[in-house]
C-alpha cells in the first residue's frame, strides 16, 4: 500500500448502474460497460494532493460549481 504525498495526484470515478454492479472493458481497452448492458453514468474528478490538504483540479470555477450537465441547452 503506497502513501498519498504532495504533488500526487488520482482520480475518483464512480458509476452508477440500473442493473448489476460487474462491469466489462471493451476490446478497445478503454471503455467500460456493465456487464448485463444496462444504462450506466460514470463521471470523473480529479485531485491534487497539497501541502494543506488537496485541490479539486476538475472543479467548476463558474456558476457557484454547478456540474456541466446541468447546463441549459444541454
Amino acid at each position: 500500500m503506497g502513501v498519498m504525498k504532495a504533488g500526487h495526484s488520482f482520480t475518483i470515478e464512480p458509476m452508477i448502474n440500473e442493473g448489476v454492479w460487474k462491469d466489462i472493458q471493451w476490446q478497445d481497452e478503454w471503455t467500460a460497460a456493465t456487464a448485463d448492458g444496462k444504462r450506466s453514468a460514470q463521471f470523473e474528478q480529479t485531485l491534487l494532493v497539497t501541502e494543506s490538504g488537496c485541490e479539486i483540479l476538475t472543479a467548476r470555477t463558474s456558476r457557484n460549481g454547478q456540474p456541466y450537465f446541468m447546463d441549459s441547452g444541454m
